[in-house]
């Protein structure tokens, strides 16, 4: 692919998260999407066959990006703080990247339950296997307790990532903390539930 079509790529996508945000998947269009990218539709059909697989290219486009981040093995710390801090972090900035969309899917998933039920979980499947398998290794490792049930713990720890987002955008008011004392504490509780005490049998 070259640079061009690479760029072209990258505006349609940028501008369908734009209109699905807004329109709903119903509501989008590919004509509305072209012309947010500033290109026709016939250009649009040439990079896409349908909106259907736009929709799916959005996701794999969020997926890519978060591989990408936490493919180096040194990203992942011995210090369980700072490692799931990092994790924390990321993840709150993709949600807060991505919320208008979030938001859009979870109004509509009774409406479209098939493409919410698809593109959701593809959004932060990546960061979730990649945090079962460095928790996974410190079990291991003996610094996490090797009784908790690692699945429902990580999902846990990201619904309560998740509810941050949900109040930033639902209740902006601030209430004497903000996104980053918020994200710090989500950390905090998970760490203090999962790690080996050395009081602990």
């Amino acid at each position: 692919m070259n640079q061009r079509t690479a760029q072209t790529r990258d505006r349609l996508l940028k501008a369908a998260v734009e209109v699905f945000s807004s329109a709903g998947i119903a509501g989008a269009t590919t004509r509305e999407i072209a012309r947010v990218a500033g290109v026709n539709e016939v250009t649009l059909f040439r990079h896409f066959q349908s909106k259907e697989q736009l929709l799916s290219a959005v996701a794999e486009h969020i997926t890519t990006a978060q591989i990408e981040v936490f493919a180096d093995p040194s990203e992942w710390t011995e210090d369980l703080t700072a490692a799931l801090g990092r994790y924390a972090r990321f993840h709150d900035e993709i949600l807060e990247e991505y919320s208008a969309l979030v938001r859009m899917f979870i109004g509509e998933a009774d409406r479209h339950p098939k493409e919410a039920l698809q593109v959701l979980p593809e959004y932060f499947m990546p960061l979730r296997v990649k945090l079962i398998d460095y928790l996974q290794g410190c079990v291991a490792q003996g610094r996490v307790r090797a009784d908790i049930d690692l699945l429902l713990a990580v999902d846990q720890f990201t619904g309560m990532l998740f509810a941050g987002m949900l109040r930033r955008h639902v209740i902006p008011v601030d209430r004497g903390y903000g996104r980053d004392r918020y994200v710090e504490s989500c950390v905090d509780l998970f760490v203090q539930h999962i790690q080996v005490r050395p009081d602990r049998t």
